[in-house]
């Protein structure tokens, strides 16, 4: 058996087009692998206690980052990009909201623009990415700049 490709190429993809993500709690484990990873081992991560005094979260938070390295795998179990993109030009993010460790968190991707490339056999997408918690409130928000196959 082969390998089918699952994900949309550029002629698939509409502007206007909306999906959404499962969610995924946030744990204590993720943040503390992500600090280890990283390096970033800000208190405003890492340490409760003085979180709790110095922030006005009054806990701990996870990393933007993490989030936001979260949504490009929620967004990749989708299915959408797997084996259509070939590069991933620009990625924009503005933290809109903290996560807390027990938020749980899911991604909306928009296509909002599509772009001829200068190559026929691809075309780059702009996504509009929102991350909501469990209140359905946004904590991030941005666009990414993918460039896909074509039909």
């Amino acid at each position: 058996m082969t390998y089918k490709v699952r994900g949309l190429t550029y002629d698939q993809m509409n502007v206007g087009d909306e999906f959404y993500t499962v969610s995924r709690t946030i744990t204590e484990a993720d943040v503390v692998n992500f600090a280890g990873l990283s390096g970033d081992y800000n208190p405003l991560h890492t340490d409760e206690e003085w979180a709790r005094k110095n922030t006005p979260f009054e806990t701990r938070i996870a990393h933007g980052v993490l989030i936001q390295s979260i949504a490009t795998g929620l967004a990749n179990q989708l299915g959408i990009f797997e084996g259509t993109t070939i590069a991933v030009i620009e990625m924009t993010s503005r933290f809109v909201g903290a996560v807390k460790f027990g938020d749980t968190i899911h991604t909306v991707l928009k296509i909002a623009e599509k772009k001829e490339s200068k190559k026929a056999d691809r075309g780059i997408v702009t996504v509009a990415i929102e991350v909501r918690n469990q209140k359905d409130e946004a904590v991030l928000q941005g666009n990414w700049l993918v460039m896909l196959k074509r039909d």
